[in-house]
């Protein structure tokens, strides 16, 4: 039985869930340790299904230059450094200086310290003011930041690069009407309807875990 929330979607059946991570194969002792530490804590982290997606699209877009808007304790942030290669650059970004601090070491433990460059505050501030344009953006802020995180990002991309956002099925919730009181669901469903009715990008809404959006920009 799945008993960890950042593993449970919400609305796939759960013995569907449960097949997907028995096939997964054991992660590394610094994953399985951050996946241990988010569990007790109570930090919300893409999980292993998902992040193995964020490194395979990396891998397959060839990308170089990374920007992540919501990090956390680097989670996926390991997984975009080890997916981006001993070329590449991971920029991490959070406004928990403690979170930040934790990630930090992580990083040491995991050997990629040296491709991420950790920037403190706000995500989409820091994602418009970093020099340079990035071939993935990936959005994990607070979900009511989803829409101008998305406006923050999009003239950041390079042309035929990625922005990935993470819970975009916001447990189902994202389906349904959402109470007037609602900013996060309200938060994720504009997110979507803003990327589908972009000139500017290819979005593919994939169904795993809590919903993963992946767009190309034109």
């Amino acid at each position: 039985m799945i008993r960890s929330e950042n593993l449970r979607s919400g609305y796939i059946q759960e013995d569907v869930e449960e097949y997907i991570y028995r096939l997964l194969p054991e992660r590394d002792p610094v994953v399985k340790e951050m996946e241990d530490y988010a569990e007790e804590h109570r930090i919300p982290i893409i999980g292993p299904a998902v992040a193995r997606l964020l490194a395979l699209l990396v891998q397959v877009s060839g990308a170089k230059r990374i920007f992540e808007m919501g990090s956390a304790i680097g989670y996926s942030t390991i997984w975009l450094a080890r997916a981006v290669g001993t070329q590449g650059k991971v920029f991490y970004s959070d406004g928990d200086p403690d979170k930040a601090k934790r990630a930090e070491v992580y990083f040491r433990m995991a050997g990629v310290a040296k491709r991420i460059e950790v920037k403190v505050g706000d995500a989409l501030a820091l994602v418009k003011k970093t020099p340079g344009k990035f071939d993935v953006i990936f959005i994990d802020v607070d979900k009511q930041q989803y829409p101008g995180a998305l406006q923050a990002a999009l003239p950041k991309l390079q042309r035929g690069g990625l922005i990935i956002a993470d819970n975009t099925l916001w447990s189902g919730k994202a389906a349904r009407p959402a109470a007037a009181d609602d900013k996060d669901t309200k938060g994720i469903q504009e997110f979507n309807r803003l990327a589908y009715s972009s000139k500017e990008l290819y979005p593919v809404l994939i169904p795993l875990r809590d919903g993963v959006t992946a767009c190309r920009k034109m």
